[in-house]
């Protein structure tokens, strides 16, 4: 049996089984459009979320502030200076590692990048809660990475909630 199928171009006469195989085409491009579309905007929503900010603090005060932003794709660090400012950023799968060097008052958060060419960042002069904070979300960040669960499913809360019952560890005597 043979349908005319009118376009832009014209009619051609098409064999019922070869209409089939269009259709079916015609499905799975759109189905593949509308995965594509859904994955942009879990991207987007994503990227656009902080998770966790701290910033630095010097004695008696500091004016200029060092800021680590913790988003659930990418840290972003803020060094900065009088006149000027470094931004660094770094995605959560090219950490390699992360260290908290603690003194009296204050720690350092020291991350280690496969990527970035000095290889390791410093955020000096963090207190030293919300330093082991930033390390716990971090740490569980690059856990969800590694298995890829996707995390645009959870709001703020909930996805830091679950991030630091990931990085809680038990220590059994």
């Amino acid at each position: 049996m043979e349908t005319k199928i009118y376009d832009q171009k014209g009619s051609v006469n098409v064999v019922s089984e070869k209409l089939k195989i269009h259709q079916e085409e015609t499905r799975a491009v759109k189905k593949q459009e509308r995965a594509e579309v859904r994955a942009v905007a879990k991207l987007v929503k994503k990227s656009n979320r902080i998770l966790v900010s701290v910033s630095s603090h010097r004695f008696p005060f500091d004016p200029f502030p060092d800021i680590l932003n913790i988003e659930e794709g990418r840290i972003t660090i803020i060094n900065r200076h009088i006149f000027s400012s470094e931004v660094h950023s770094v995605d959560i799968k090219d950490i390699s590692n992360i260290f908290i060097n603690t003194v009296v008052f204050f720690s350092q958060l020291v991350i280690i990048s496969k990527t970035f060419e000095e290889n390791e960042i410093k955020i000096a002069n963090l207190r030293t809660k919300e330093a082991v904070l930033a390390r716990r979300i971090i740490e569980g960040l690059r856990i969800f990475e590694n298995k890829q669960i996707d995390t645009s499913g959870y709001t703020v809360k909930e996805l830091v909630a679950k991030l630091k019952e990931l990085s809680t560890t038990k220590i059994v005597t």
